[in-house]
């Protein structure tokens, strides 16, 4: 649900862009574009790691 809810967001903001002729708020050449996959991915696999890891006492302080 995050992810579908990210890219209708992500979406969103290109159009917005596009229609009021702002630049885009994302990096225009190609090691920009991968930083930000890689960062989004990092990202989304901690989140999974997190989550499926099992909560000890010491955490929740």
């Amino acid at each position: 649900m995050k992810i579908a809810i990210g890219l209708v967001l992500a979406f969103l903001i290109g159009v917005i862009c596009r229609v009021a002729d702002i630049p885009v708020p994302a990096p225009p050449a190609l090691i920009g574009a991968l930083l930000v996959v890689s960062m989004t991915s990092g990202f989304l696999l901690m989140d999974r790691h997190l989550a499926r890891r099992p909560v000890r006492v010491e955490d929740k302080q």
